[in-house]
This record gives structure tokens, sequence and C-alpha cells, in this order.
């Protein structure tokens, strides 16, 4: 049976493509997404471990273990899964044999394609540590053919693509009869330039020609002005178009949980924003330029009949091998695609970390060395190009071949009924215009068929975009008001980060606490211990794998996202300072800021004076476009921020960790008035931050093993006072 080949998309779905094109081959059908729903998929890709878990869940026994290089080639079953290269999934097909020894294999690689190596050359790629690798073998379970909760099949559908040409129905109504009498214009051309050279000519009739020159000149300033109209039209239309696709996509984007950002590289996510570009361009400019030429070609293929049927059917039998040989590029053009989406995100990616660690990058002398990266990987990009200008260079050069040697055939034939008396010459005239008028349409069709394939390629990549659910999936189902209990308890709490071979052991395990309203809590423990873990599963950035998270006695998974985060003030250790104004940065969010709110949130952050000795105060621009800013800085703009929320709740992680012992002095002290009545909750390792809350959490290993007021905490001289004994020097 042939091995069904299917392209990862990223970087990152070699895994989940492996998966799909074993799980094809057994008979199981799924879309990369069902696949990649069961699986887990971060920024580093995906483990053997996680595999195996999405494996199992769609149908497969599976078995993960180390075999020597004898043991694969002679008894491993086929397909099975193995590591590649270091970083990535490939599937081992089938193997070729003479004599009994294995001579050659082959591999579906989802980066490339189907393959075939030597056993050297495998032996080579395939990664191994003492003489044996990691294989992941599969087999079908009886009576299994789809998962029980297969996901319900969606894409980038037609519907989605007509949702944004609905608006324009009248404008594409006008844009078509433009076409259509654009080429009842063009068909009169052939007849008058046959009535020239017959009647004209032939009788000596230079007011005859005159007229027919006027009335050639009078189509022809039609024609001009319809095409005019037409691409005015065409460009509003396609702008238009343009902005409706990236908004939609970017409020697509805007509600994906943040566990999506967090498995993917920015450079995918900008590359996605120019697949956009290939969709805009398939919509518009491609799809009416091929209604164009479909009614061109329509048109004249039949005054084409009238003047000669042998004519006819040599073009159209030049045309169809012209057709034929764009097509055989096509699967080259495809896998070259992927190859440069992959190499163009990496780069910008590379870019991206260029410009905004420029400061680390100087200060490890380190300018040579990180250029080098980017001249690789632009370099690699270099070569993908190379070889998409050669392969047209390829098509061009055939195409041409088959047209014009097509053009020069019709020309010979038509010269020859000239002669024979079956045409005139001014017919013959005509036909070699209405095989110039044909030409260009029929580039124009086939060249479609590539465009359509860079659309198609580019709506595989969106969809698993517009496919994704959003945060509030269940918003039907969830309330936007908050209880007036503003305490929160953490019952039975378990969570584990996706993707890593350390999944087995959870993050966070065994949690059980009560925040109370309107105190402090205060959490600590050493690095790698759960604290900022507890604090995104607080934010609702992920849900919890077993136990409950309630807000009084709301389930918090009940309570919108967008609802609980209004009123959560949060400063992250790794907030982000906009590329906006001062006002900007701390009323983030509200349209018609508040001066005096603005004014006590710049107070109690104890960043005003600054503040005011800066050149337009609250309006002048800070951020990567604006006036730099130290860390300290940065980190009581964020202070600011998230006082000016007015917010029932605060989360704090590492809010003061940059801030010198005075700055720090006096921020606690105006944040101690401002917690009263509030329900707050800070992560620190700075203990000097945390001495004064009501109730200090130590968490170790992800579970809780201590907690209380600090004084009873270090009178226990357990762990937290093991943390805090060098900080403030406690002594022994």
């Amino acid at each position: 049976m042939r091995f069904r080949f299917y392209k990862q998309l990223d970087a990152m779905d070699c895994g989940p493509t492996c998966l799909r094109m074993i799980a094809r081959h057994h008979g199981k059908v799924f879309s990369l997404q069902e696949i990649r729903s069961q699986c887990t998929v971060t920024r580093e890709g995906i483990s053997f471990f996680s595999l195996e878990e999405a494996a199992g869940k769609l149908g497969f026994r599976t078995r993960c273990s180390r075999v020597t290089p004898e043991t694969l080639l002679e008894k491993a079953p086929l397909p099975c899964i193995i590591h590649w290269t270091q970083n990535h999934f490939v599937v081992f097909v089938s193997k070729r044999e003479r004599h009994g020894q294995v001579t050659g294999v082959q591999v579906a690689d989802p980066a490339f394609g189907l393959l075939r190596y030597t056993v050297g050359e495998f032996l080579e790629k395939w990664e191994r540590r003492n003489n044996q690798g990691v294989v992941m073998l599969l087999e079908p379970m009886p009576g299994e053919a789809q998962p029980a909760s297969r996901p319900k099949r969606r894409g980038l559908a037609l519907e989605l693509l007509r949702k944004h040409w609905r608006p324009f129905r009248g404008l594409t109504v006008q844009l078509l009869l433009g076409l259509l009498i654009g080429s009842l214009i063009q068909l009169i051309f052939p007849f008058l330039t046959q009535s020239i050279v017959d009647i004209g000519i032939a009788r000596k009739n230079l007011d005859f020609i005159y007229l027919v020159l006027l009335g050639q000149m009078m189509l022809f300033a039609g024609r001009i002005s319809l095409e005019f109209i037409r691409s005015w039209i065409l460009l509003h239309i396609s702008t238009r178009i343009n902005f409706s696709i990236l908004s939609d996509f970017l409020v697509r984007l805007m509600r994906l949980p943040l566990s999506f950002f967090d498995a993917k590289r920015h450079g995918d996510i900008m590359q996605r924003f120019q697949d956009h570009t290939y969709i805009e361009a398939f919509l518009t400019n491609t799809t009416l330029n091929v209604v164009f030429s479909l009614i061109n070609v329509l048109v004249f293929g039949v005054v084409l009949c009238f003047y000669s049927w042998l004519i006819f059917l040599i073009f159209l039998g030049g045309s169809i091998l012209y057709g034929i040989w764009v097509a055989l590029f096509l699967q080259y053009r495809r896998a070259l695609n992927f190859k440069r989406f992959d190499y163009m995100s990496r780069e910008q990616g590379n870019l991206i970390g260029l410009i905004s660690g420029m400061q680390d990058i100087k200060l490890a002398n380190a300018e040579v060395d990180k250029r080098w990266d980017w001249e690789r990987l632009r370099a690699g990009l270099f070569r993908i190009n190379v070889k998409v200008m050669a392969s047209s260079q390829y098509q061009q050069v055939g195409g041409l071949f088959l047209n014009e040697g097509k053009n020069i055939l019709i020309t010979f034939l038509a010269a020859k009924l000239v002669l024979q008396g079956d045409i005139t010459l001014g017919a013959m005239l005509s036909v070699q215009y209405i095989i110039g008028q044909l030409n260009a349409p029929v580039e124009q069709l086939v060249q479609f068929t590539q465009t359509a394939q860079d659309a198609l390629i580019s709506a595989e990549r969106l969809n698993e975009i517009y496919t994704l659910e959003h945060e509030d999936v269940r918003s039907g189902e969830q309330t936007g008001d908050l209880p007036l209990d503003k305490s929160i308890s953490i019952a039975g709490l378990q969570f584990r980060y996706p993707g890593t071979e350390a999944q087995a052991r959870p993050v966070l395990n065994n949690i059980h606490l009560h925040i109370p309203e309107g105190r402090v809590t205060a959490i600590v423990g050493v690095s790698g211990s759960g604290k900022t873990t507890l604090l995104k599963l607080l934010l609702k950035f992920y849900n919890p794998h077993q136990g409950t998270i309630c807000v009084g006695r709301e389930n918090l998974a009940s309570i919108r996202h967008a609802a609980w985060r209004s009123q959560c003030g949060v400063v992250m250790q790794d907030g982000f300072i906009f590329s906006d104004t001062v006002e900007g940065n701390v009323c983030i969010g509200d349209r018609n800021p508040d001066p005096a709110r603005l004014d006590e949130a710049l107070r109690i952050a104890n960043i005003k004076s600054f503040v005011d000795t800066l050149p337009l105060g609250v309006h002048t621009m800070i951020g990567a476009d604006g006036t730099g800013l130290s860390q300290g800085q940065k980190q009581r703009i964020l202070i600011a921020r998230a006082v000016y929320k007015d917010p029932r709740f605060i989360c704090f992680d590492e809010a003061t960790n940059s801030l010198d012992a005075n700055n720090e002095r006096a921020i606690m002290e105006n944040l101690d008035r401002f917690f009263v009545g509030r329900t707050v909750v800070i992560v620190a390792h700075r203990l000097s931050t945390v001495r004064n809350a009501h109730n200090i959490v130590v968490l170790d290993g992800g579970e809780i093993v201590e907690s209380g007021a600090h004084d009873v905490l270090v009178g226990k001289k357990g762990k937290y006072y093991e943390l805090v004994k060098n900080q403030l020097e406690l002594g022994t």
C-alpha cells in the first residue's frame, strides 16, 4: 500500500505530523489540528512522552524503547517513529533488501518529503547514544477506528472566505459587468482588422480605412476607461478585504489562551501575518483576473473556431501541454514553500532577538557569533530562494518552448490555409490577433494554479488560528459577575506544564490554600518551586489538571476571563512596557484616563517625581521608541499600571526585585495603605518585601511545606528560616 505523506505546517509540528501519517497508513483519518489537540506542543516541540500519550488517545498501542541499529532494521514493525538529527521526528516507512541484507531505507520526513537513504546515511542521522536510539512502535487497537472524544473537524472553510466578499457583492457585479463589456469590445477588434485588409486595402478604399481606424480608436478609449474604473474598484475591494482579513485574524489571535503563545515562536506568528497577503491576492487580483481570462478564452475561443477548427485544436492541445508542464512543478514548489516558511520564521525570530538583546550581545562581545548565526539562517534562505528561482526558470523555459512552438505552428498553418484559399489574408491577421489575445489569459489560468497553491498552503497554516478554541469558549456558561466574597480558596490543586519528559512530575501538587479577603498572602520558595505557576493559575493563564480554585463560593472556571482580569491588578516579573506615553502605559485599556487616578497611581508607585521631570510629563513617549527607562523605573510604571485599575485583587510577581532599598521601602509603605480591603497575593524572592504579610506560604518542590506569619515561621527554623537567615542575618 502506498504510504500517504503529509507536510508539517510549523517547525514544531513534526511529531504530530508523523503521528498523522502513521494513523492514515492504518486507515485512521485525522486533521493535523485534531492530532494537535491530543498533544502538548511547546516552543521546544514535542517529546516522545507526549507523543506516546497522544497516540494512545487516538487508538494506538505504543511502545517506546531504545534499540540497536540491527534490531531497528531487522525486527522493528514498520512504519515507526524515530528521533532524527537531535531535534526532529521522522517516520521510518520501509526498507529495501537484497540477498537478505538491508541496502536502503525510505523515510517520511515531514519537513521535506519521502526520502531514500543508504543504511549508512540513515544511521548517521538517527540519533543514538551508546549505539542505541529511541524508537516509537505503534499498532492500532482492535475496534478503535477513531478516538472517543474526537474533536469536530473544522477548517478555514469557503464560508469564511465568502464572509469577507459578502459586503462587496454590488461592486463585484460591476466588476464582472465591466469584464464582460471589455471582452466584447476586444471581440470586435479582429473583425475590424480583417475588414481593413480584405475591404480597405483590397479595394484601395482609404476613406473606409479611416472610418475603421476611428472606430478602433473609440473602442480603445472605451476599453481604457473601463480598465481605469475596474482598477479603482479592485483597489478599493482588495484594500478593504485585506483589512477585514487581518483584523479578523488579529481578533481571533488575541482571543487564544496564553498556552498557545507559549508553544509558538514569535517568527511563526509573524509569518502567519505574511500568509494573509497570499490569501488577499488570491481573493482579489488573482481570482478576478482568472474570471476575466475565462471570459476571454471563451469568447475568443468561439471566434477562433469560427475561423478554423484545426487552428483551435492546435491551440487547445498546446495550452493543455503547457498546463501539464506547470503542474509537474507544483509538488516541488510546495515543498520549497514550507522550507522557505521555516527559514523566514527562524530568521525573523533571530532578528527580533538581535535587536531586543543588543545590550547583552555587546556586553558579552558576541556580535560576531550572533551575526554568524543570522548569516547561516540567511544563507539557508538564500539557497531555498535559489531553488525556487531555478524551478521557476525551468518552468518558464519549458512553457516558453511549448507556447512559442504552438504559435509558430499556428502561423505556418494559417499561412498555408491562405495559400490554399481556405481563408483570406485578413482572416490570417485576425487569427494572429486572437492567438495573441488568448495567450495571456491561458498564461494567467496556468499561473492561477500556483497562486491557488500558495493560498491553500497559507490557509492550512492559518487554519490553526481559526479553529483553536479561544479563552472564553464557554462564555455562554460563564458569568461576568464576581461574588461579594472576595476570598480565594484552593483545594487539591495539581498542575504540570505540557510537552516535557518531566510531565509525569507535577509542578504543583496537592495545594490546599485559603487566601482571605482584605489580607496580604505572600508566597515564597526557591526558584522552580512553583510560585509563578500558582500565580498564573490564579490569573487563568492555564487550567489546573486537578482540584479547584474558588472565589468565594464561585468556581474560578465559571467566571469569564475578561471579567476576572478586569478586577485583578497584576505585576509580572516579565511585564512589558509599550512604545507609548507614560499615560498610555499606566492607563492601558482606558480610552478616557482619569488624571486624578493617574496622578495617585504614579505617587503610590513612587515615580511621580521622575515623570514630572520628563519633557512632556505623562505625555512623554517611553518604551522602545521613546525615553529609555531603567529596570527600576519600568517596574514602578508596572506597579502604577496595576494600582490605576483600582482592582479588588492584587497579584505581584517579584514586583520590587529591581528596586533599591529606599524606593522599595517607600513603595511598600504606600502599597500597605492601598492594600487595605483588597485580596493580595505577593510572590517574592526578596523576603523583606513579604515580611509584614499576614500569611506567608512556603512552597518547596511544588508543595506547601509551611505557612504562617514571619515571626512564627522563623521560630520553627524550617524551610522559611533557611530562606531568610542569610538575607536578614538571623544567624544560626
